[in-house]
């Protein structure tokens, strides 16, 4: 078990006085400064001193808010400088001289950061990289340079364009007309793949190259197709396209174009409805979830040949509730008709004859005390397990349910936000065991020290229980030096895991933390 290790997990421990911080500070490599700079208490003054031991622990402070812009120089730190202008944190004279960096890179990212001065999105547009620009037309809200952009002759600009919510919606609908319908003005004149390779070419998607970025399949024949693709993909999903003009697509070629399409609230029912007869699963799949399709569309969908089709439908919140009844997989977990049922659909499901049907009402957390308490009486366990976590069932409720499905759903019942120390405690001693029990118990806030000593017995629960509060003092030093003496758990020994857990532990006494620290070198 290595220093670094311990210095890591105490570096993270909530409990580790100002003092200490401070003598962490001093002996911060790069890994320990990383971790230190993801504590929340930290001092102006820490913040300041972590920053002159890390070049990477200052950007991570700067990306978290924590590093002023005073205390940042953009000529040494053009990185920290760009990740404060990102925040709009940052100081408006910086722009000016990032705009020239020699770094594409730095330029794009400059290009992303909000509320530029229009000096410096006026020169990113008119960068020599289209890189630069197309970043610039992913992110700015300038409406005016946007309407300039979206004729630009290099087709990933206009794609940025064409995914940016704040292009005006008459600019979407004439880059979808441009380059679907081929109305309007010019098309472009150059993309990402005809200004490297001679065309006609398609990109290998087993490209061995170690210096092509080129996506797979990317490929120019003159047209420019794959981007030209891209555009229209990007601005289907833009929710700032009419719905007209995104509409026009429902027979586009390219299914990515119909999948993306399928997926739109917005749509008109008759084209929701064709979309839900295309010969693409995935295409009818995103279609049989969205709320646009009419209810006899949905109908038929749930008589779909391919069983993915039928099982998205459940992901419809306006899916009729007989479907569900009659489907031949129920899915699992908190579906949106369920979220949108009404409180006397809600009776209705938890009184259901499908259990498959009461197991799902019963993930709802909202549900009133007479249901939830109800379900929580079920004779089918999976129905039990579901409502198992639910807050407000009773101790009593709670061990009956126990006594009842075993370990069907001890793990569940272990999750409760309500469950006494005393039932955790005879969870974790259930027999015969069930080891997801000890994960469960050891991440129980209320877990009793018993019951987490028993935890520490479990390979995947130690780690857990090691970090827990509740955990002895005693034990917890013991992890930390590996001295574990507890011959019932069967384990001799801490491993480099469960010690480093240890040393996050907040019951950790300080002298050990100043032991572990050692002089500030």
């Amino acid at each position: 078990m290595s220093t670094g290790d311990l210095l890591n997990g105490l570096a993270r421990n909530p409990a580790l006085p100002s003092t200490l911080v401070d003598r962490l500070i001093a002996h911060a490599d790069d890994d320990l400064a990383g971790e230190l700079a993801q504590r929340d208490d930290l001092s102006p003054e820490q913040v300041r001193a972590l920053a002159r031991r890390s070049d990477s622990a200052t950007l991570q402070l700067a990306w978290d808010g924590l590093l002023d812009s005073a205390d940042v120089d953009p000529l040494r730190f053009p990185e920290v400088a760009l990740a404060l202008l990102d925040q709009g944190r940052g100081r408006a004279e910086w722009a000016e001289p990032l705009a020239g960096d020699p770094e594409v890179r730095r330029r794009e990212k400059l290009a992303a950061c909000p509320d530029l001065p229009d000096s410096v999105r006026a020169r990113l547009a008119d960068d020599p990289d289209p890189r630069v620009v197309a970043e610039l037309a992913i992110f700015t809200t300038d409406r005016e340079l946007l309407v300039r952009l979206a004729g630009h002759p290099h087709a990933e600009v206009r794609a940025g364009v064409a995914g940016n919510p704040a292009a005006p919606p008459e600019v979407l609908a004439d880059l979808i007309a441009v380059h679907w319908r081929g109305d309007g003005g010019p098309l472009p004149t150059t993309c990402d793949v005809c200004v490297r390779e001679p065309i006609p070419f398609v990109h290998d998607p087993g490209c061995a190259r170690l210096d092509c970025d080129l996506p797979p399949g990317a490929a120019c024949d003159g047209t420019h197709e794959s981007v030209i693709h891209s555009l229209l993909v990007r601005a289907v999903d833009n929710p700032a396209t009419p719905a007209e003009a995104a509409a026009e697509l429902a027979g586009h070629p390219g299914r990515i174009v119909r999948w993306q399409l399928a997926a739109r609230l917005d749509l008109p029912p008759e084209v929701a409805v064709r979309l839900a007869g295309d010969p693409i699963p995935g295409v009818r799949g995103a279609v049989a979830e969205n709320p646009a399709l009419p209810e006899s569309a949905i109908r038929k969908l749930a008589t779909d040949d391919c069983p993915t089709v039928r099982r998205h439908l459940a992901g419809n919140p306006e899916v009729p509730l007989d479907l569900l009844t009659g489907a031949a997989r129920v899915p699992t977990g908190l579906l949106p008709r369920i979220i949108a049922a009404s409180p006397d659909e809600v009776r209705q499901l938890a009184e259901n004859r499908d259990p498959r049907l009461r197991a799902l009402v019963a993930e709802r957390r909202d549900l009133p005390p007479e249901i939830r308490d109800r379900l929580a009486r079920d004779p089918d366990a999976k129905v039990v397990k579901a409502v198992a976590p639910h807050p407000g069932l009773s101790e009593d409720l709670l061990r009956e349910m126990v006594a009842h499905h075993g370990i069907r759903v001890i793990a569940k019942v272990a999750t409760n936000p309500d469950v006494s120390p005393a039932l955790l405690l005879d969870l974790a001693r259930h027999v015969p065991p069930v080891q997801k029990v000890f994960r469960e118990v050891a991440r129980h806030p209320d877990a009793p020290a018993e019951a987490l000593e028993l935890c520490l017995a479990d390979p995947q629960a130690r780690p857990i229980a090691a970090a827990h509060p509740a955990l002895p003092v005693h034990r917890i030093v013991e992890l930390l030096t590996g001295a574990d003496e507890d011959e019932r758990s069967g384990v001799a020994g801490a491993d480099r895991a469960v010690a480093t857990a240890a040393a996050t532990n907040p019951s950790l006494p300080l002298s050990e933390m100043d032991r572990i620290i050692g002089p500030v070198p």
